[in-house]
């Protein structure tokens, strides 16, 4: 596995391209050794059938690439709290099986968007729907990570940690994405600080807004704050991965899904941005701890 200080590195494959060849072969060349699957083929992750399972685990085992996460749409933008139970239900024990075929652990939701309830009643709901889905996870062999993006626990840490503490299952752990503060006008580094002992795997991306718009960029260079995220989980001792999800030429929820020239080599450009990033963020670690007369971490 490719560390960076511990941090292994990985990417939302279909960021890159929709072809799961293409997606395996950019992985490999950047010298990762995970990939995060959420569609593939034209087909999200929940829909693959067995053939294209199948067809995954052939080209992850020949490229030499694990896929510990997969992309749910629990809960997403799509769906709201409304959307019937059964229905989450159903795609959670889909993607389960088809995870742990691939050897994976970690599978992404989020958690609904209103449609008409109280707040009260909101909260009720979500924290009854995922106590009753992470019970399923645990059963089935997953852990889901509940992403800061949409719904109930999507942009407030406290909510967040809320929704953790009262399922109160190991079967339920927090995302934490970088870069979706931007769209939703909250500070990524000051939600981290939160909800850091939750956080068991991560997603990169950065932008600034501009009249009003997020507008993505290459890591560290937008106002996401990524550089002071990446210090606070390596000063949290953080090891799991670090998932690129760029949205320069793909953002599913705003129907934007690629296909452009020069989507594979933005792509492969902005994980080297990455590497380069935590190599400088690492380094200036080093150098304050150097100075207090500490031991580098």
């Amino acid at each position: 596995m490719l560390e960076r200080g511990g941090i292994a590195l990985s990417g939302i494959g279909d960021e890159a391209s929709s072809s799961l060849e293409e997606q395996a072969r950019v992985h490999a060349e950047l010298g990762w050794t995970e990939l995060e699957l959420r569609s593939a083929d034209g087909a999200a992750f929940a829909d693959w059938d067995d053939a294209l399972t199948g067809k995954a685990r052939r080209l992850l085992s020949g490229a030499g690439l694990k896929a510990s996460i997969a992309d749910s749409r629990i809960g997403n933008w799509e769906r709201t709290i409304s959307t019937p139970y059964e229905r989450e239900l159903e795609e959670l024990e889909r993607c389960a099986e088809r995870l742990l075929r691939l050897g994976g652990w970690g599978l992404r939701v989020m958690s609904w968007p209103n449609d008409g309830l109280s707040e009260s009643d909101w909260e009720k709901s979500v924290l009854e729907r995922m106590d009753r889905l992470a019970e399923q996870a645990g059963r089935c062999g997953v852990t889901l990570l509940h992403e800061n993006c949409a719904g109930w626990a999507g942009c407030d840490p406290e909510r967040a940690l809320r929704l953790v503490e009262a399922v109160g299952r190991p079967s339920l752990r927090l995302l934490m994405d970088t870069g979706n503060g931007i769209a939703y006008r909250y500070s990524a580094p000051d939600y981290l600080r939160r909800a850091l002992p939750y956080v068991e795997h991560v997603h990169v991306k950065d932008g600034r807004l501009e009249n009003g718009k997020a507008m993505y960029t290459l890591p560290g260079r937008g106002d996401a704050g990524v550089a002071e995220c990446l210090g606070l989980l390596l000063d949290a001792g953080y090891t799991g991965l670090l998932a690129i999800e760029p949205h320069l030429h793909v953002v599913p929820h705003l129907g934007e899904r690629g296909g452009g020239a020069g989507q594979l080599e933005a792509y492969a450009a902005y994980g080297r941005e990455l590497e380069r990033l935590l190599a400088a963020v690492r380094a200036d670690a080093r150098s304050e701890a150097a100075a207090a007369g500490e031991e580098p971490a």
